[in-house]
This record gives structure tokens, C-alpha cells and sequence, in this order.
């Protein structure tokens, strides 16, 4: 007679496999979790790349072409990143007693001083009965003491009824002078520190940016402002944040993926410790194995 084949025991346990854990409802619940996340970061992801390439960019030599100030940006505005170094346009006068020196302004390489004063605009060029000032350089120079003769004299005889035609520029905030410096010593082009220390300022309306003049005052050099370089219409730090959220989507799948695999992994240490510290894929062959030892032999 052949020997009787093994039979496992009511009592073995099978191993699951990783895809029946998989497949159990709460994994699949965490499944749907993770593509709505992953849903979400792809959405961000489209975002940013909408926001990477400019489909209207600013037309070559733009900001070459001279423009009213009031088509530019209004009083208290920060100044648009295409139109920064726009040439502008405007009417004012300086006031008396307001022309400032600010230091570390270089000019062609060499460091030097700005003469900055402040052009109280004129009414009809901005349709604004409201006070409007606005920063203006008006020349430079390498001498701190002619920078400060400069200051002095146009202080007492400042331009009136001028059109000023310069670039705007977008304030670079103010600063603490260096160590051991004068401490009223200015040394950022800041429109809101050059308020602190202008006259008549009650409801008085300022712009945020300032503007190196074309022409020079007071005797001093012309500022060199060239051209702003052409911009590109791609947006390479958008692109890098596009490629960020898909890094994030795909990791959202990982995540649940790994989540299930400790969890079959998990499940069979605890299966293992159950069997007495046996594979508990062995079971059924162990099994089978005693049930073959104690048939009868065909030979009884």
C-alpha cells in the first residue's frame, strides 16, 4: 500500500501574503487616503507649474520706454517685479531743508555717496489732491564732503517746478550703520528711513520705491542706472517646486506601501512567536510529517 499523504491539522494557521494585507478593507481605506493626498500635492504641483512660465512677458526694451509715474504704481505700493528699473516720469519740487546723503553707492565700480531729496509732487500729474512725496537720488559722487556741500546747497536753493525722469527702484528697507559709524549715518536707499528724518509729513502719502534721477543737481555727477537685464519668461524656482510636490505625491504612495508591509510583517512575527518560535509558513509540513510518522505502515 502507498503511505497516506500528509493532512494539516485543524489547527494551522496560514501565513497571509503581503497583497491579502493589502487588500484588507482598512488598507484599502489608507489607499483612498493616500491618493487624495497625493491628489492634492499633484494640483499644487499643476499650480506651480502654471505660475513657471509667463505666457505675456514683458516686451524687449520696455523699461526703456519712459512712462508716467502714476501709470506705474500708486503711493504706498510695492513696485511689481517687471517694472522694477521702468523709466518714470514726474512733476514736483524739492523740498528745502529734506536733501540727505546716503553712503556705500556705487557708481561704475567705484563706491561712493547718493544726494537724495525729497519731490513733493505735483497734484495734477497723479490726479490726487492728497500730499505725495517721493524719494529721489539726484547725483553722486566718490567725496563725502562734496556729497555733503551738495546737500547744504541744494537745501537752501532747492529745484522747483522740475520734471524729473529717472528708474524707479524698489526700496531696499532700512539698515543700522556699520560698528563704531555715525549712527544717523544712512547707508540702504529707504524711503521709509528718509521719512523719519523729511518735514511736513502730516498725511502725507509716500512711495515705497525711489528714483535715480537721469539728470544730476547740486553739480554732482550723474547716477549710472543702466537697464535691468531682460527677464526670462521661465520661472526656474516654480519649476523646482512643481518637481517638490510630485517628489511628495509619489511619497504618499510609499508611505502607505510601507505602512502595509510592516503591518504583514508584524502580523507574521506574531505568528511565529504563537508556533513556539517556528516559521509559521512551515506548519502544514511539519504537520503532515507526524501524521506520516504515526499511520501504519503498509507493511502492518
Amino acid at each position: 500500500m502507498s503511505a497516506v499523504p500528509p493532512v494539516p491539522s485543524a489547527s494551522t494557521t496560514f501565513a497571509p501574503t503581503l497583497r491579502e494585507v493589502m487588500l484588507r478593507p482598512w488598507w484599502i481605506g489608507m489607499l483612498a487616503f493616500a491618493l487624495l493626498v497625493a491628489a492634492v500635492f499633484a494640483w499644487l504641483g499643476q499650480w506651480q507649474l502654471s505660475r513657471a512660465v509667463d505666457t505675456s512677458p514683458p516686451a524687449p526694451g520696455q523699461t526703456e520706454q519712459v512712462r508716467p509715474l502714476a501709470d506705474v504704481v500708486e503711493p504706498g505700493e510695492y513696485l511689481p517685479e517687471p517694472l522694477v528699473g521702468q523709466r518714470v516720469e514726474v512733476r514736483g519740487s524739492f523740498v528745502p531743508g529734506d536733501f540727505d546723503v546716503v553712503s556705500s553707492r556705487f557708481d561704475r565700480g567705484i563706491e561712493g555717496f547718493w544726494v537724495t531729496g525729497q519731490l513733493r509732487i505735483d497734484p495734477g500729474d497723479i490726479g490726487s489732491t492728497d500730499p505725495t512725496s517721493l524719494a529721489v537720488a539726484v547725483g553722486w559722487t566718490d567725496d563725502r564732503a562734496e556729497a555733503e556741500a551738495a546737500a547744504s546747497a541744494l537745501d537752501a536753493d532747492p529745484a522747483r517746478d522740475v520734471t524729473v525722469t529717472g528708474r524707479i527702484i524698489s526700496d531696499e528697507g532700512p539698515a543700522l550703520p556699520p560698528r563704531g559709524a555715525d549712527p544717523q549715518e544712512m547707508t540702504r536707499m529707504s524711503s521709509a528711513a528718509l521719512l523719519s528724518r523729511w518735514s511736513d509729513t502730516a498725511g502725507l502719502d509716500v512711495y515705497r520705491g525711489y528714483v535715480t534721477s537721469a539728470e544730476s543737481f547740486g553739480g554732482l555727477t550723474a547716477i549710472d542706472s543702466p537697464a535691468p537685464d531682460e527677464r526670462s519668461n521661465v520661472n526656474w524656482l516654480n519649476i523646482f517646486y512643481a518637481v517638490e510636490w510630485a517628489v511628495f505625491a509619489g511619497f504618499a504612495f510609499y508611505m502607505w506601501y510601507r505602512l502595509a508591509k510592516d503591518a504583514w510583517e508584524k502580523e507574521l512575527e506574531d505568528l511565529e512567536d504563537a508556533a513556539g518560535g517556528q516559521d509559521p509558513g512551515d506548519a502544514p509540513a511539519r504537520d503532515g510529517a507526524v501524521a506520516a510518522e504515526s499511520a501504519p505502515s503498509s507493511r502492518d
